[in-house]
């Protein structure tokens, strides 16, 4: 099939025809959550922005399998090679088991993207669940000369790397720059060079989460994971990976690193990266303490917020910019997303009970010349706004030029014939809700088990 589709790759900055390695099959691996607390907006945005990409691919006839990973071991604090699992740090202070931590916000997660009528991936693989392959993994770059062992731990060589590959070819960053970030470290620790970056850590005696391994008791480093899972899942080469722009490095460029050393070549075709939510200009996160959970934003719970906000006011805030923009926090965006939902939803509702032969007229009534040139070229130019690296902003302004026109039908101020009529239901419902995903009834937020 020939796609109009063009997206934003941000491997080679800039805007390409979307083309499938295997039309109609299309490969999509999206980084998922580390589950070791409460989900929060910064969780949202990436879940709603490839829930879109998902929605609109399989609208276009694309059979999609869309793997979205679930982080249970091996991400560090602070993202680093050093220092505690984030989820057995959390387990030792709730004095619990690592799995059962993990469990808890994994059901916490689901609750939240079901609330926000995020549609669940094809297959959602956990990182526990596939050590074996990333052990694979390890020992095909090992193999290949780009990996080294260090007291039983493993590192990805990036010297050696960099001479036969480029290292940093998806975020612009240069070796030398990376060297000099962390020239500080220089000669401290197991590294030969302190940008390379762990494939395996051995386990501390203390450390609850650990698996045998030809190197060593221990598990898995951050980046392996996805590049195990994404070629397990969905083949060697696959069309688009997805995630915040937060993990173009360090994480999606290791990705890239691991693959080409592993396989002698690229794995992903398209890198697409949706922009932060801030607050105040900073990014929103846990480990920057400034986070607000979803369920503080569906219950109004939180000192930030001055009222509480439904799940699709959450989804239609995140979908009123474009997923390359940045988005800051405020109770007045929220608050103009708010009534912006309720415009659409009102006319969509007021829509559904107009009839062409309401208010007396009948199925021969014609449209006057402003509601049929509204009418006739809104899914043309909806779809033209989505091709165009999914602009759902645009999207959204169109759909709301369409409720003025619904506006002056429900007032008598303008005609519809009946086929214009049956024209503009299909188009606003194809849109606001199989494409954007919005709902006329908000999911309710309850307690988790």
């Amino acid at each position: 099939m020939e796609s109009k589709l063009v997206i934003y790759n941000t491997l080679t900055r800039q805007k390409e025809r979307f083309e499938p390695l295997h039309a109609p099959n299309v490969g999509m691996y999206v980084c998922g959550p580390t589950v070791y607390g409460d989900p929060h907006l910064g969780h949202a945005r990436p879940a709603i922005t490839f829930d879109l990409v998902f929605r609109y691919l399989k609208h276009l006839g694309y059979k999609v399998r869309y793997v979205r990973n679930i982080t249970d071991v091996g991400h560090l604090e602070h993202d680093a090679d050093e220092g505690e699992d984030k989820i057995a740090k959390k387990a030792r202070l709730e004095q619990l088991e690592p799995m059962e931590i993990a469990q808890y916000y994994t059901n916490r997660y689901h609750q939240a993207m079901d609330a926000l009528n995020v549609l669940r991936p094809s297959i959602e693989p956990h990182a526990t669940g596939h050590i074996i392959e990333q052990q694979q993994l390890v020992q095909q770059i090992l193999d290949n000369g780009f990996a080294y062992e260090s007291n039983g731990s493993i590192y990805f060589d990036i010297e050696a790397y960099n001479k036969k590959y480029k290292y940093g070819i998806l975020s612009g960053r240069s070796l030398e720059n990376i060297k000099d970030e962390s020239r500080e470290l220089a000669g401290v620790g197991e590294k030969r060079n302190q940008a390379d970056f762990a494939l395996w850590k051995k386990a501390q005696p203390e450390h609850i989460m650990r698996w045998p391994s030809p190197w060593s008791d221990g598990f898995p480093g951050w980046h392996c994971e996805c590049t195990a899972m994404g070629r397990k899942y969905l083949g060697e080469e696959f069309d688009i990976h997805g995630g915040g722009m937060d993990l173009i490095f360090p994480h999606h460029e290791c990705e890239i690193a691991q693959a080409q050393a592993s396989m002698g070549h690229p794995a992903v075709k398209y890198w697409m990266h949706n922009n932060m939510l801030t607050i105040n200009g900073q990014k929103m996160g846990k480990s920057y303490n400034n986070f607000i959970t979803l369920e503080q934003f569906f219950t109004g719970n939180h000192p930030l917020l001055e009222k509480a906000y439904s799940p699709m006011t959450i989804r239609f805030f995140v979908l009123s910019a474009h997923y390359r923009g940045t988005v800051d926090f405020s109770n007045e965006a929220l608050e103009a997303a708010e009534k912006g939902l309720e415009k659409l939803m009102n006319a969509i509702s007021d829509l559904e009970r107009l009839s062409s032969a309401s208010s007396g007229h009948d199925d021969k009534q014609q449209c006057d010349a402003e509601t049929e040139k509204v009418v006739k070229t809104l899914r043309q130019r909806c779809y033209d706004a989505m091709n165009d690296d999914f602009a759902t902003p645009q999207v959204i302004s169109y759909l709301f030029e369409a409720c003025t026109t619904i506006n002056k039908l429900v007032d008598h101020k303008a005609t519809i014939c009946a086929d214009c009529l049956k024209e503009l239901k299909e188009v606003m419902h194809l849109f606001a809700f199989d494409i954007l995903g919005l709902s006329m009834h908000n999911a309710q937020w309850g307690q988790c088990p």
